[in-house]
């Protein structure tokens, strides 16, 4: 009980510090998949050009938990028509504490989504199964590598508006 009261106070006593990360729940945010062409399309005999976009979205959902949404966008097109059209919304609620606020962006766009993706994977290959289609099995992604090249991206867009903003960070190149 004592235990208890001294943790109660606030900032996260009981933990002594320690950063904690929990994933709270995943969940399909949005489903939508189509298969247009149906019935024709299974008598097509050409090989579909798959187009796959993905998107991350954060946001704060309350004190300490944010959500961590993949979109992903996915069609199989050919000269014929399309083939199926899968639109997916997968997302988590992560549970942050004593995490330093520096380390915030790097987590929730690196290391959550890399956390869900294998369910948002699942979720699209039954998917396309449905569809009467092979199962797709998305390759995996590099969340760091997209990470990073947002990062710099973002940098140039300042440089190019002449602006430091204030920012704190240490310069990326000598």
């Amino acid at each position: 009980m004592a235990d208890e009261q001294q943790g109660a106070g606030g900032n996260g006593s009981d933990d002594n510090g320690q950063p904690q990360v929990s994933i709270l729940a995943q969940y399909v945010k949005d489903l939508s998949v189509e298969n247009p062409s149906a019935p024709q399309v299974y008598s097509w005999q050409v090989q579909p050009q798959l187009d796959v976009q993905f998107n991350l979205n954060v946001e704060g959902a309350q004190e300490g938990v944010h959500e961590v949404t993949l979109k992903f966008d996915i069609s199989a097109r050919s000269e014929n028509g399309v083939h199926f059209v899968v639109d997916l919304s997968y997302a988590g609620l992560f549970a942050l504490r004593n995490i330093p606020q520096e380390a915030l962006p790097p987590f929730l766009m690196i290391e959550a989504p890399r956390l869900l993706f294998p369910f948002a994977r699942q979720v699209i290959s039954d998917a396309v199964s449905s569809t009467g289609f092979p199962p797709l099995m998305l390759d995996p992604i590099d969340f760091a590598s997209a990470y990073m090249a947002q990062l710099e991206a973002t940098q140039q867009q300042q440089d190019a508006a002449g602006g430091n903003g204030g920012n704190e960070q240490a310069p990326t190149e000598a």
